[in-house]
């Protein structure tokens, strides 16, 4: 029979593997998200998919280790549960090696896409790392009768270890470590966390290292280890790529966010706009005021991302000025370093771009950029009634909002919403596209408002830059498709941000 002392020191030790083991689980739900996010992006639906694929291994582990408990399971199958968890976490990193191209050449949606994903790479870790609990927890009732303290005890533990991963992983391990580094220390971790349970079986333990070993080799010999990012900050995946091929004479280099080319920045010509909406967004704005103006205009600018178009702006009007509220500060730093930017003119502000246009309460911005969304990724609070109020708040009288959004054509639904949530605000609301399809397609529009007319022409070219045609498509996107009637002004209480995109996200073109 034990000692108490010796009791006490085990219900320690259980408890403490019970904290671990959750804080693990936690740890590679969050960095989940980071894996996969340079081939679906981060969107509701690909969280979705985390955390419901995760929860759901947890509860067939939790049921499967009560099951292996009620039938004698010892300490040294714990060991083998947390061994074989080390093992699939470091598959995980070979399973997205192999399933990355196949679903990349699919046809599937982003929202199968996104499932399959994470089904692939951590539903086997997360029903091992949901086994411990109720197996160690029957195991501690072997050694202390109060069924409600040590029940309790270990719930807690499991809860506050899921809570302390959840924390460290998002605010310390993926800035600092790597997403990928994360996952060899959680195997290593859950190894060693292992290794006490094959104290009286040192053979089992020898195989179980050697299986951990070959899992590694694998996963190495696939190139699982190798991080497709440059640079990892606290939102992105962050990548510049040589993009000198996509321009005529020079160099040009392109900032990639995810998966999405965010933007391109030509080195010897600043002012040159390569993607075509960034292109029209600062042509709006030369067909909105005359030339002996532009120099004296103040901009905002709701998102940095390559800082192409405020680049272009002070390259042109010197003494323009320009605010630029950027969320990433890192991203901040690699465009200055690697895109040929220089931000001394510009007042640049990291944080969130509506609370700093809220905090600019003095301000007053002849022209409002927001070009923050992120793919099909949209920070609802950007599109709403009351972020509306809010930027022509900030206006001078007759100043120019543009935003751009992608979206399905012929019958963008999302775009339909943001003209009927702009339009409660602003007299004149326009859509532009550079082209028109003859298929639908993913597009992504460009829409300008003002309580000044911009221009009355269907279409018009470009006066600077590469020749380019832009086509203004309210009437004919209105006239067809879903009527205005039944779509919603967006509200902070209300913004169905995915049900208007479900053409993207029922679709390859979502991808």
């Amino acid at each position: 029979m034990k000692s108490a002392e010796s009791t006490r020191a085990t219900l320690v030790w259980y408890g403490a593997t019970i904290f671990i083991s959750s804080a693990i689980l936690l740890v590679l739900e969050i960095t989940a998200g980071r894996l996969i996010a340079p081939y679906v992006g981060i969107t509701i639906y690909s969280w979705t998919s985390i955390i419901g694929v995760v929860l759901a291994g947890l509860s067939l582990g939790n049921w499967i280790g009560g099951v292996m408990a009620d039938r004698g399971s010892s300490e040294k199958t714990t060991g083998v549960v947390l061994a074989f968890a080390a093992v699939f976490s470091l598959l995980s990193l070979l399973s997205l090696s192999m399933v990355a191209p196949v679903l990349q050449a699919s046809e599937l949606d982003l929202i199968s896409s996104s499932f399959l994903y994470v089904l692939s790479m951590f539903f086997i870790p997360s029903v091992l790392l949901g086994i411990p609990t109720p197996l160690l927890t029957t195991l501690a009732l072997g050694l202390d009768k109060r069924t409600g303290h040590i029940v309790g005890r270990m719930h807690a533990l499991a809860a506050l270890g899921s809570i302390t991963g959840t924390f460290i992983t998002g605010f310390f391990l993926i800035q600092y470590i790597g997403s990928r580094n994360i996952i060899v220390f959680s195997a290593a971790i859950l190894l060693l966390l292992a290794m006490p349970f094959f104290r009286r079986s040192t053979p089992l333990l020898m195989v179980m290292l050697l299986v951990t070993f070959l899992a590694a080799g694998l996963t190495y010999a696939r190139q699982g280890f190798n991080n497709p990012c440059e640079f990892e900050s606290d939102y992105f995946c962050v990548r510049v790529v040589d993009a000198s091929e996509d321009v005529s004479f020079g160099e040009a280099r392109a900032l990639i966010l995810d998966h999405l080319l965010h933007g391109i920045n030509h080195k010897q010509q600043p002012s040159m706009l390569i993607s075509p909406y960034v292109h029209v967004m600062q042509e709006l704005v030369l067909q909105h005021y005359n030339d002996d103006s532009m120099d004296s205009l103040s901009y905002f600018f709701a998102g940095g991302g390559s800082y192409t178009q405020p680049r272009a702006v002070k390259a042109d009007y010197p003494r323009a000025k320009v605010t630029v509220a950027e969320l990433d500060p890192m991203v901040t730093g690699i465009v200055q370093q690697q895109m040929y930017v220089d931000t001394t003119d510009m007042n640049i502000l990291h944080g969130d771009a509506r609370n700093i246009l809220h905090r600019l309460e003095n301000e007053k911005f002849d022209v409002v950029v927001t070009d923050a969304f992120h793919d099909i990724a949209i920070p609802y609070h950007l599109v709403t009634r009351e972020y509306v109020q809010l930027v022509k708040s900030r206006m001078n009288p007759g100043g120019l909002f543009t935003t751009n959004v992608v979206d399905v054509y012929p019958d963008p639904r999302m775009v339909k919403s943001m003209i009927k949530t702009l339009r409660t605000e602003f007299k004149h609301v326009e859509v532009w596209l550079y082209q028109l399809p003859d298929k639908p397609q993913r597009m992504t529009y460009v829409l300008a408002a003002s309580d000044r007319q911009t221009m009355g022409a269907e279409f018009f070219v470009s006066s600077r830059g590469l020749r380019r045609n832009w086509y203004r498509v309210t009437v004919p996107l209105l006239a067809a498709g879903t009527s205005l009637d039944e779509l919603p002004v967006f509200t902070d209480d209300y913004v169905p941000v995915e049900r208007m995109i479900s053409g993207l996200l029922l679709s390859k073109e979502g991808l």
